[in-house]
């Protein structure tokens, strides 16, 4: 029977039939309903409706739930399909009580498999438990890797009556397949829906001696039966529309309401026989109402098979000869009210009218299990066993139905379909046993023995009498079927088709059929022509070999029988023994060995083979080789500060072949290291060695390479020594001029040699003459000299050169003549671009330009603003050789103005002007009026502040305030005009407004307020303005957080911060050490909002002490303390106060 699903419990529950077996994964229809806090974990299976009577006649007379008895054939076929076992430990059969908890256990062993096998869990024949896993069902693998053994478990979880029945356990390798069965009992079963008898349900005798039976109602037979048994009772019964006979009983099971138009309705359903007459009778309340009779929502008119019959208040309807179309819903109206039944209209049973015969069958006949019934293409069902028989497209079991005659088909019988067969029809069963033998063997072609040359094809070929299959074997071992080979079986003649023969197919087959003791036994030998393997051997077949080296040169050969092998040169043997040159034989090879090859060992060699299938030869050369002869003392031609170049001759004998290149040795004349100069070859025979030591003596040498290895070195070349002098000096220019002297300016050499730089000669002659005159009469290690003590007008030229122990170096030229005479530049500013518009900095910020100039001689600078002077003690002006800094650390809006700078270089002059601004932010509007108010608009109007800020008004921001909460909200945002209109004002309230002016700065610190306030009136209504008396929002200077003693690092910054409040705002100084802080510029103080900070620029530990922050109103004074203490670090070592100077350190 299908799982129950679960439903409310005040639901009635609606049984459903089983879905056939060719869907067992269909979704199945609810049947009983499980309490609501309860989950069904998997269905009870259905039990066969073919039950024999001798399964019926067991003494257990009732069944669990879906359990269906397991006979002796059924283990017996269990059995058989064990032979090849995966199981190394199977589930078995268990017991438990209602609620308690059972866990069954399989292993698989996993020596031969390369992967995890498949497992799966069924309950009955086709319900997959692993959809079912969950609360009440747990399923678990694990793997042992020292046992290789899989271990699966099932663990049922509080166990339920409807959990009982059979289970069963399959696992799947490739084509291996292996499953076991195993039954589960729950005991103490309570609060079950009351089981039926099946046996009553089902009883029958034979055909021949039935009898009548009670007339059995099947309507209240599924009304009082478990939703188990739905299925069984249809088909026993004759029931084709289960499914909506089921919906019927349960709509016929709500509780109908009391009538009052009828005094007694119908009952709940009737049933009749096909072709009976069934009578419906109702009793109205008030025998004057109208009835009326429907079907299926149709009303029934009167007719020849309708009848309708009043009788004082009963009212009756007959249904003459009532057929399969009746079968349906019926109701009666009455005025508003109506009443229903259920007919059910049941076919007559269908008996077994010519019974089943035992039957005896040899292997593969075709065997026909013949019956007869009493109605045509009647529902029939076959059993082996107890089993049910399911045919399909591939199953061995056929039906064929022609009329009443149903056949069972069994095609190819075999031992395992010996057993009992049995038929079941709704009123009668029949069943017969079927006995399958073998038939007696006879050969009629025995297998021959065969020997067949390699790659050619082996047939083997037997005939025996009976059409059955076999296994064949080679050397005892499983013949395996693959590309090569193939196993053909057509009717009696079995063949063994082997392609391409190989060596490893020798050996002794033996085919032996199914189910007989006979074997059938063949030799197969294959043989195959000598071959020589000469893949490993050059085109033409050279091996070369070094002089000095042993030689072993092994040739694969292949035959069979494995063929014998002679070596020789110019037609003379060389045998097999212990000879310089001899040969050794091997079953698959051949060798030819010369212990300390010579030059006269080059020639060629001649291999011959011969067996029983054939012959074959091969020649082979031997060449032998050896290194090159050491070539001659190379000679060395050009020589560097720290190269040379050399060359040499290549040797007289390359050894037999082709030089491959040569390597370069060097080594010091007074050293007896070698060192080599090349990793790879040399293909020429030129080389220059560098990255020598100047001053040192060397030597080189040569080794020839070809392809055998590395000759001998050649004799030392004669000594030689690499010196040479620097580079010329690079980039003399002048660097300046006066009337007496000429200063000049010079980079070094780009290439100074291993010897070093010594210094630099100046020298310079005077135009028209060559007499070069030394300027510095020792050599000088910078790169500028002045040369002094020159005529004034003359004209010079000037070199230089760079000395060191290799002598001097090629002299750098002035490219043209020098006049002795101070040149005056005129002066010239060079204005930054950002300077050329006006220079914005706001407030409080850094001002520091840097303006370059030139002229000669070093012209005199002057700086005015707005044409006074500067005052020096608030700007700081720096002047240099070429730029001039003007710096302001804290700008003020007093620096705003025109700056003029002057250049004179004696008779000239250059000017320039820098325009300065610094700006601010603005105050507030003078003046905000409310200029009139109407309905929900107030209009604005206010004058533009007396301070713009040193910048133009960017616009203005208007806020509103309730004068109840008094919060401002803002209204408008960089506004441009000096009036405006505020919109969109809540009536009833009382609003002042305040307007801030805005410039590239910000908002102005403060806002201008209307004086009034724009009331917004009620229509009709005339509010009376309360009178409040304004809020001293005074208060004197309080630190809302206080000054914290902080340890600062000498050289970076450090911050002292609190915060103070009070109104009006408070003064803020500053003091250290009970002084105050005035215009130092190592100390910068922040206010913001209320929070003070002291910035101290890179303290030393002078500077730690107590600080004290002074907050003054005209409400009063408030002062608070803390202390700073400066650590200095000294070599990692962090020491507070005083520095702390380690040894060898000085107090600077």
């Amino acid at each position: 029977m299908p799982e129950p699903t679960k439903k409310e419990e005040n639901e009635v529950p609606t049984p459903a039939p089983a879905p056939p077996p060719e869907e067992p994964n269909k979704e199945k229809e609810a049947g009983t309903a499980p309490p609501k806090d309860e989950e069904e974990v998997f269905p009870p299976n259905a039990l066969p409706p073919g039950l024999c009577s001798r399964a019926l006649e067991r003494k257990d007379s009732e069944w669990s739930l879906g359990e269906s008895p397991a006979t002796e054939e059924q283990e017996k076929q269990n059995a058989n399909s064990q032979l090849s076992t995966l199981f190394v430990e199977k589930p078995q059969t268990g017991k438990v009580k209602v609620g308690g908890n059972i866990t069954f256990i399989a292993k698989v062993k996993a020596e031969d498999l390369l992967r995890k096998p498949s497992v799966k869990w069924f309950k009955g024949k086709w319900m997959d438990l692993a959809s079912k896993a969950g609360k009440h069902l747990q399923l678990k693998e694990t793997f042992e890797r020292q046992s290789r053994v899989y271990t699966f478990e099932m663990q049922i979880i509080k166990a339920k009556e409807n959990y009982a029945g059979n289970y069963r356990c399959e696992v799947t390798y490739k084509d291996k397949f292996d499953s076991c069965s195993f039954d589960l009992e729950v005991h103490e079963s309570t609060g079950t829906t009351p089981n039926i008898d099946i046996r009553s349900a089902f009883k029958r005798r034979e055909v021949k001696q039935q009898e009548e039976e009670p007339e059995i109602d099947v309507w209240e037979l599924l009304k009082n039966a478990n939703p188990n048994e739905y299925e069984k009772i249809a088909f026993q019964y004759g029931i084709t529309d289960l499914r909506g006979m089921l919906k019927r009983l349960k709509r016929m099971r709500r509780v109908e309401k009391k009538s009052r138009a009828f005094a007694k309705i119908l009952d709940p359903a009737y049933q009749i026989d096909k072709g009976g007459r069934v009578r419906f009778v109702v009793e109205l309340a008030d025998p004057k109402l109208e009835v009326k009779w429907f079907k299926n929502g149709q009303e029934i008119r009167p007719s020849t098979k309708y009848i309708f019959e009043h009788k004082g208040s009963e009212r009756i309807m007959f249904i003459n000869n009532c057929a399969l179309t009746d079968d349906s819903e019926y109701y009666v109206t009455a005025g508003d009210e109506k009443c229903s039944t259920e007919l059910f209209v049941r076919e007559p049973p269908i008996m077994v009218t010519k019974l089943l015969e035992d039957t005896n069958a040899y292997c593969g006949e075709r065997v026909e299990l013949e019956c007869e019934v009493s109605e045509d293409d009647a529902n029939v069902k076959w059993f082996k066993n107890g089993e049910e028989i399911i045919p399909g497209p591939k199953s061995r079991y056929k039906v064929k139905v022609e009329g009443k005659k149903h056949t069972l088909i069994i095609e190819g019988a075999t031992k395992a379909d010996s057993a009992e067969y049995s038929v079941m029809t709704t009123g009668g069963q029949s069943s017969a046993k079927l006995s399958v033998d073998l038939r007696p063997l006879k050969i009629l072609t025995p297998l021959t023995d065969q020997t067949v040359k390699l790659g050619k094809e082996i047939c083997l070929k037997c005939e025996i009498s009976e059409n059955i299959s076999g296994k064949w074997t080679k050397n005892g071992l499983p013949v395996q079927e693959g590309d090569r080979l193939k196993v053909v079986h057509k009717g009696r003649i079995h063949k063994l088709v082997i392609d391409s023969a190989l060596i490893e197919d020798e050996g002794d087959y033996v085919f032996t059929p199914d189910a007989y003791s006979v074997t059938l036994p063949a030799k197969v030998h294959v043989i195959d022509p000598p071959k020589i393997i000469l893949d490993g051997l050059d085109a033409d077949n050279t091996v070369t070999v070094i002089a000095g080296n042993k030689l072993r040169l092994e040739i694969p050969i292949s035959g069979e029988p494995p063929p014998k092998a002679i070596w020789s040169r110019a037609d003379k043997a060389i045998t097999e023994g212990s000879g310089r040159i001899r040969a050794e034989s091997y079953p698959d090879s051949s060798s030819l060995i010369i212990d300390t090859a010579e030059r006269d060992d080059s020639g060629v060699y001649k291999i011959n083979l011969k067996n029983e299938a054939g012959e074959a030869y091969a020649n082979i050369k031997i060449k032998v080789v050896d290194i090159p002869d050491p070539p001659v003392a190379p000679n060395v031609t050009d020589v560097g500060d720290d190269w040379c170049i050399m060359n040499w001759e290549p040797p007289v004998y390359d050894g037999g072949s082709p030089i491959l290149g040569y390597f370069i040795e060097r080594k010091k004349k007074q050293s007896s290291r070698w060192m080599r100069l090349n990793f790879d070859l040399c293909k020429e025979t030129t080389f220059e060695p560098k990255k020598m030591i100047e001053g040192v003596a060397y030597e080189v040498r040569i080794f020839a390479v070809n392809a055998i290895g590395i000759s001998k070195p050649s004799m030392p070349s004669k000594p030689f020594v690499p010196l040479a002098v620097t580079s010329p000096p690079t980039l003399l220019a002048v660097d300046s001029v006066t009337d007496t002297t000429v200063t000049m300016k010079w980079r070094p050499p780009d290439q100074i040699g291993a010897a070093g730089l010594d210094g630099y000669v100046l020298e310079y002659c005077f135009e028209g003459t060559e007499n070069w005159i030394v300027a510095n009469t020792d050599l000088i290690d910078k790169t500028k000299f002045t040369i002094t003590g020159l005529p004034t007008d003359a004209k010079i030229f000037v070199r230089v050169k760079a000395v060191n122990a290799a002598g001097a170096s090629e002299p750098k030229y002035y490219s043209q003549p020098i006049l002795v005479k101070e040149v005056i530049e005129p002066p010239k500013i060079r204005i930054p671009r950002h300077l050329k518009q006006t220079y914005i900095r706001r407030v409080g910020e850094a001002v520091n330009l840097v303006i370059p100039y030139q002229g000669k001689p070093r012209p005199e600078l002057t700086w005015k603003k707005d044409g006074a002077e500067i005052d020096k003690n608030q700007i700081n002006i720096r002047n240099s050789e070429t730029d001039t800094i003007i710096f302001i650390r804290k700008a003020e809006r007093s620096h705003s103005g025109k700056y003029d700078l002057q250049v004179k270089v004696e008779k000239f002059e250059e000017n320039a002007s820098i325009d300065i601004q610094i700006v601010d932010r603005p105050g507030p509007p003078q003046v905000v009026k409310i200029e009139d108010v109407w309905g929900e608009n107030v209009a604005l109007s206010w004058t533009p502040p007396k301070d713009d800020g040193n910048a133009a008004i960017t616009g203005y921001t208007i806020q509103k305030a309730d004068k109840k909460s008094m919060e401002w909200f803002t209204v408008i945002e960089h506004y441009h005009r000096t009036n405006a209109t505020i919109t969109e004002l809540v009536i009833g309230n009382e609003y002042y407004f305040r307007v801030f002016a805005e410039n590239m700065c910000g908002l102005s610190e403060d806002a201008t307020r209307t004086k009034e306030s724009a009331v917004i009136a009620k229509d009709g209504k005339v509010y009376k303005n309360p009178v409040y008396e304004d809020f001293d929002f005074t208060e004197a200077p309080m630190f809302t957080q206080p000054l914290v003693n902080t340890y600062a690092i000498a050289g970076y910054n450090a911050t002292l911060n609190c915060s103070v409040r009070g109104n009006p705002k408070p003064k803020i100084t500053w003091m250290k050490n009970k002084v105050a802080i005035v215009d130092d510029p190592r100390y910068r103080m922040f206010s913001n909002q209320g929070v003070c900070t002291l910035e101290i620029r890179k303290p030393s530990p002078y500077d730690g002490g107590t600080y004290c922050c002074k907050a003054v109103n005209d409400l009063g004074t408030v002062e608070i303390e803390c202390k700073l203490e400066v650590k200095v670090i000294y070599q990692g070592v962090n020491t507070p106060g005083q520095p702390f100077f380690l040894e060898g350190q000085q107090q600077l």
